[in-house]
């Protein structure tokens, strides 16, 4: 059992998709021992995304506080109580929420850093690696993979310690005592 003071106050757990990430972020965040809330950014557009959602809060199980933000994260941040450990999943998600919103993105990106910064129980956050793989041959996708680049890039550098998982196998990158 971890003690409380011990836990990184902000984690980045990044991979790509169906890589594991999250399955890793959920077992870092059992190992806490805290009250568990999960911070989701998917927005259920159709069968398979209601299905995909439904099967991960049954894999959560009832000891999650869930929290559905899909634009807003730095309210659903700040809400959170001092005692609990938070997964926020995922940032890649809550990305293409703002895009397709038409959101300033470097503003929100901002605000989410500053809202890390400030959160007041340890965070998990899940981002997907986007940057290694071929440059995308349309505008819209390489606007994307520019702003998840930068992104998890400032989430890096906030955070105390930084996991790249491929495969299900956890790799940590950076590790700030």
């Amino acid at each position: 059992m971890a003690a409380k003071n011990t836990i990184p106050a902000l984690r980045l757990v990044l991979g790509g998709a169906n890589s594991g990430k999250s399955r890793h972020a959920e077992q870092l965040i059992a190992a806490a021992d805290r009250p568990r809330r999960y911070i989701a950014t998917a927005q259920a557009w159709d069968d398979e995304m209601r299905a995909k959602i439904a099967q991960h809060r049954q894999q959560r199980g009832p000891d999650w506080t869930t929290v559905e933000a899909p634009l807003d994260l730095t309210e659903a941040l700040a809400a959170a109580q001092s005692e609990e450990i938070i997964l926020l999943d995922c940032v890649t998600l809550w990305l293409s929420n703002l895009m397709m919103a038409e959101r300033d993105i470097q503003s929100a990106c901002a605000a989410l850093c500053t809202g890390l910064a400030h959160a007041p129980c340890p965070v998990i956050v899940v981002s997907n690696e986007v940057g290694q793989g071929i440059t995308p041959d349309n505008a819209m996708a390489r606007a994307f993979v520019k702003h998840q680049g930068h992104l998890n890039q400032d989430l890096a550098r906030l955070a105390q310690e930084v996991i790249f998982v491929t495969a299900g196998i956890a790799q940590t990158l950076k590790s700030v005592p």
